[in-house]
C-alpha cells in the first residue's frame, strides 16, 4: 500500500484516522499499532513477521541494557534484584566506570540480529550472484552456489533496522531511557507514516512524545496542508519527469543533449518523489499527534557537496555520522583517518541504498568529493565565486553520480556518461528518440520542477503558518492530485525499493 493510492487515501487513512480517534488515550498506541502492521503487510504478511521479530528482540535488548530484564528471566536465572526493579520507573543508563558484560552483550545482540536481518534479505542474492561470477573468473566450479531460489526484500527493512538500532544503542549511551510498555514501543517501531521509507525517527526525537502528545486542530491542518503538497509533487512532478528519465535511461542510445535532459530530469524525479514521501509522512504524522523531523532542505540550492548532504536525507546523514562516523573517529585522529572515514561511510551508505555495485560506485564518488572539499579547505566551497555558480557547479556534480543510482548496471552507467559527455556515437534510432522526449506536456513539468526546486518555499516553512488563501491552495491541490492520480497508472515512492 502506497500513499498515493486510492486505497490509502479513500480507505485506509479515514479509517484509521476514524478508529485512532474513537479510542481511548491509553488503547491508542495499540490501535496504531495493529493498523500499522495491517499496513506492512498489505503486500506481504509475511513482512509482518520479520518487523515483529526485529521489535520484539530489541525491545528485550533495551530492558537488559537498562538493567531491567522481565520478570520471567529473572525467575528462570534467580536474579530477584532485576524482578524486584521491574516495578520501577526506568532511568537512562549511566555506566560510571564502564558497561557491564551483560549489557554489551544485549547491545551486540541487538546490532547483530538487525544486521543479520539486513544482511540476509537485502544482500543475500547480491552476494551469490557475485560468487558465481567470481567462481566463473577464477575457472572454479566448486565455488559457485548455482541457487535457483532467490530473496524477497521486505518493504522497509532499511529503515525500521536503523531505526530500532538507535534505539538500543541510546539506551547503552544513556541518552534515552528504555521503554517497559511493549507496545509503545512497537508502535515507535511500526508507526505506518514513516515505516517504508522514513524518514528515519530516533527515538529520542520521539519518546516524549510516546508519553504525551498534543492533538490540536491547527496540527492536523498542517498535517492535511504536508499530505497534500507531498501528494502533488508526487503526482504532479516526480511522475511525468520519471517518465521523461526512463525514456533516456532505457533507450539504447541516447543523444548528448537528451542524456543530460533525462539525467535531469531523473534529479528532479528522485528528490519530489522522496520529498513528496518526507511530506506525506511528516504530515501523516502531524494527523496523528507526532512531530517528526524534517527530512529535506532545499537539496539542490547546495553550494557543495558538503552542503548537499546537509540537505538530503538528513535522517539517514545524520544517522550515519552518529552511529557510524564518529564512532570510527571522525575527524578526530587526523586528516588521513578521516577521509579514510568518509569514504567508508559513503561506500556503506550508498551499499545501504541497494544491492548493486552501481550503488557503492555512487557512494563512493560522494565520499570522494567530500573528502576532496574537506582537503581543499575552504577553498572546496569555491567562495571567490558567485553563489549561483557554486550551486550549478554542485548540481553538475550530483547528476553525474545520479547516474550510477539510476542505470541498471555499470556498463549502462558507463555508456550513459559517455552520451553526457559526446564520447559516443549515437545510432540513428536516439535520433527519434527526441520527438517523444520533448513533448509539451514534458517540457512544461521539467520547467515548473525547474522553478519549484530553487524558487519555492519550503513544505516545512510554507505550512508552518496556515492562511485562508493558503488553505484554499490546499484544497485546490489535493483535489487536482486525486483528479490527475485516477488516470496515472500505478507509480510506487522510489525508496520503497531500499
Amino acid at each position: 500500500m502506497v500513499f498515493s493510492s486510492q486505497v490509502f487515501l479513500f480507505y485506509f487513512l479515514p479509517a484509521t484516522l476514524f478508529l485512532y480517534y474513537a479510542i481511548p488515550r491509553r488503547g491508542k498506541h495499540l490501535v496504531l499499532t495493529l493498523l500499522s502492521y495491517f499496513f506492512y503487510g498489505w503486500a506481504n504478511p509475511l513482512f509482518v513477521v520479520i518487523l515483529t521479530t526485529s521489535t520484539v528482540i530489541d525491545y528485550l535488548c533495551g530492558l537488559f541494557i537498562a538493567d531491567r530484564g522481565p520478570v520471567w528471566v529473572a525467575r528462570l536465572t534467580g536474579r530477584t534484584r532485576v524482578a524486584a526493579s521491574w516495578q520501577q520507573p526506568l532511568e537512562p543508563v549511566t555506566h560510571g566506570g564502564k558497561p557491564s558484560r551483560r549489557q554489551r552483550v544485549a547491545l551486540v545482540l541487538s546490532i547483530g540480529s538487525n544486521l543479520a536481518l539486513l544482511g540476509f534479505f537485502k544482500y543475500f542474492n547480491f552476494a551469490s550472484d557475485n560468487l558465481d561470477a567470481l567462481a566463473a573468473l577464477l575457472s572454479a566450479p566448486w565455488l559457485h552456489l548455482d541457487i535457483a531460489l532467490r530473496v524477497t526484500l521486505p518493504l522497509g527493512i532499511s529503515f525500521y533496522t536503523f531505526q530500532s538500532m538507535s534505539y538500543t544503542i541510546d539506551v547503552y549511551r544513556g541518552r534515552a531511557t528504555a521503554l517497559r510498555n511493549f507496545v509503545d514501543f512497537a508502535c515507535y517501531v511500526s508507526m505506518f507514516p514513516q515505516l517504508v521509507a522514513g524518514p528515519i525517527v530516533r527515538f529520542s526525537e520521539i519518546a516524549d512524545q510516546l508519553a504525551h502528545r498534543s492533538h490540536t486542530v491547527t496540527k492536523f491542518a498542517r498535517g492535511v496542508a504536508f499530505v497534500s503538497v507531498g501528494l502533488t509533487k508526487k503526482i504532479l512532478l516526480a511522475n511525468p519527469c520519471g517518465q521523461i528519465a526512463d525514456l533516456a535511461f532505457d533507450a539504447a542510445s541516447v543523444m548528448t543533449l537528451d542524456a543530460w535532459y533525462g539525467v535531469s530530469a531523473y534529479a528532479f524525479q528522485i528528490y519530489f518523489d522522496f520529498s513528496a514521501y518526507s511530506d506525506m509522512a511528516i504530515g501523516l504524522g502531524l494527523m496523528l499527534g507526532f512531530v517528526f523531523p524534517k527530512n529535506f532542505d532545499s537539496p539542490y540550492r547546495s553550494r557543495s557537496i558538503t552542503e548537499f548532504w546537509r540537505r538530503w536525507h538528513i535522517s539517514l546523514s545524520t544517522w550515519l555520522r552518529d552511529y557510524l562516523y564518529v564512532p570510527l573517529g571522525g575527524n578526530r585522529r587526523g586528516p588521513v583517518r578521516t577521509y579514510v572515514n568518509l569514504l567508508v561511510v559513503m561506500l556503506l551508505g550508498g551499499l545501504w541504498h541497494g544491492a548493486a555495485w552501481n550503488f557503492v560506485v555512487w557512494g563512493g564518488l560522494h565520499g570522494v568529493l567530500l573528502a576532496a572539499e574537506r582537503f581543499r579547505g575552504p577553498r572546496a566551497s569555491r567562495r571567490w565565486l558567485p553563489d549561483g555558480v557554486r550551486i550549478a557547479t554542485t548540481f553538475v556534480l550530483v547528476l553525474f553520480t545520479w547516474v550510477f543510482f539510476r542505470a541498471s548496471d555499470l556498463p549502462s552507467a558507463l555508456q550513459y556518461l559517455k552520451s553526457m559527455l559526446a564520447l559516443g556515437t549515437p545510432s540513428e534510432a536516439a535520433m527519434l528518440l527526441s520527438g517523444v522526449l520533448y513533448k509539451p506536456i514534458y517540457i512544461a513539468t521539467f520547467a515548473l520542477a525547474v522553478i519549484v526546486t530553487w524558487t519555492a518555499p519550503q513544505t516545512w516553512d510554507w505550512t508552518r503558518r496556515l492562511t485562508i488563501p493558503k488553505a484554499l491552495g490546499v484544497i485546490v491541490l489535493l483535489g487536482l492530485s486525486v483528479a490527475i492520480l485516477s488516470t496515472q497508472a500505478y507509480n510506487p515512492f522510489i525508496y520503497f525499493i531500499f
